[in-house]
């Protein structure tokens, strides 16, 4: 169990293991989106939907564990934003991967994990994709986008909240989320 001097091993490599993840797969998003390089969308998918089940081991290690106690007494202000980013963090990586399915599964352009059709792909006879559903597909879609928007803001916030800790503060914080006592 975590404690205010030392997070357990898997608070750890869960942090670790999705924050790095996350970052490659936005980071990787917005390259496919933006030039279009269509043949990497499988492997996002694939990636977007294994890290989901990590998320979701994450999601009740917390509601098991709690959140992690500050190492010290915060402004109430610096607290709040703190909260605020944390929950924006645990919802948004929830939130991303569903969104994702969403938009591709019910899109009709299918869901794979390395080779392995989760969701089918749903072609015309023409060849051409059809959406099982283009309404909830689009919601999908709008959110996927924004989301990712979103959660590039909160990390960029969640990086400096760390770096402020270490850097002005000389606090534990980081430290702490890295292993070291």
């Amino acid at each position: 169990m975590d404690t205010q001097q030392q997070l357990s091993p898997l608070t750890i490599a869960l942090h670790w293991v999705i924050a790095l993840t996350l970052i490659a797969l936005i980071g990787i998003g917005f390259y496919m989106s933006w030039y279009e390089v269509y043949p990497l969308y499988d492997w996002h998918k694939a990636f977007g939907v294994l890290i989901f089940a990590v998320v979701l081991l994450r999601v009740w290690w917390r509601i098991k564990n709690g959140w992690p106690v500050p190492v010290r007494e915060y402004p109430k202000l610096e607290h709040r934003l703190a909260q605020a980013t944390h929950w924006l963090l645990i919802v948004g990586t929830v939130l991303m991967p569903v969104s994702g399915m969403m938009y591709s599964g019910l899109g009709g352009y299918g869901i794979k994990v390395f080779g392995w059709a989760m969701v089918p792909g749903n072609k015309n006879a023409e060849g051409q994709t059809e959406p099982f559903h283009a309404g909830l597909s689009s919601l999908g879609q709008f959110t996927h986008e924004w989301l990712g928007y979103l959660l590039v803001v909160a990390i960029i916030l969640h990086l400096a909240g760390a770096l402020k800790h270490h850097l002005i503060d000389k606090d534990r914080t980081l430290l702490r989320m890295l292993g070291r006592k």
